[in-house]
């Protein structure tokens, strides 16, 4: 991202990919603009897409002027609604999960149940899901990711292969 970016656009567009994501993987089937529209994006995403950094964890100021909370599902999780400027430092933090509680809820939504592909989406009831997390700062030509972390199969799959001890084993 770079500035002058809403950050809301940038959720907004994190529950697209998302969907496109399901779509491929066969648990959603139809029109991604269909899914949008009936806030589908937000049964796998339910969390805010990031928060400024700062002194605190959640940095305050994620919400100026007076502007109100969404009440749209997945929206009103926002903790930084504000278009991006330069040296802002905010996480970006996509996660797909499979919650049983917010599954169950778009099951018995009518607008949501027909994007379901049941007998896939049961491949992956109980697996939980997943969140990746980057700190940002946003520059004038885009951003510096500050997360070292590994990312791609082959990195992860050689750190696993040294078992290296993680930092919960210590």
């Amino acid at each position: 991202s770079t500035g002058g970016v809403s950050y809301v656009d940038m959720h907004l567009l994190a529950e697209r990919v998302t969907l496109q994501g399901l779509v491929k993987a066969g648990v959603l089937q139809g029109d991604v603009d269909a899914m949008m529209k009936v806030r589908l994006g937000a049964v796998f995403m339910p969390h805010g897409l990031g928060h400024l950094l700062g002194l605190d964890t959640h940095d305050v100021g994620g919400y100026l002027g007076g502007a109100a909370r969404s009440s749209e599902a997945g929206l009103k999780s926002l903790r930084l609604t504000r278009v991006l400027q330069e040296g802002m430092y905010l996480t970006v933090e996509p996660g797909c999960y499979f919650n049983d509680h917010c599954l169950d809820a778009a099951l018995a939504d009518e607008t949501q149940r027909a994007f379901f592909n049941t007998a896939r989406l049961a491949d992956f009831r109980g697996f939980g899901g997943v969140r990746i997390e980057d700190d940002v700062i946003i520059t004038k030509t885009g951003m510096e990711n500050f997360t070292t972390a590994v990312r791609s199969v082959a990195d992860v799959e050689a750190l696993m292969a040294k078992k290296l001890p993680l930092p919960f084993d210590l």
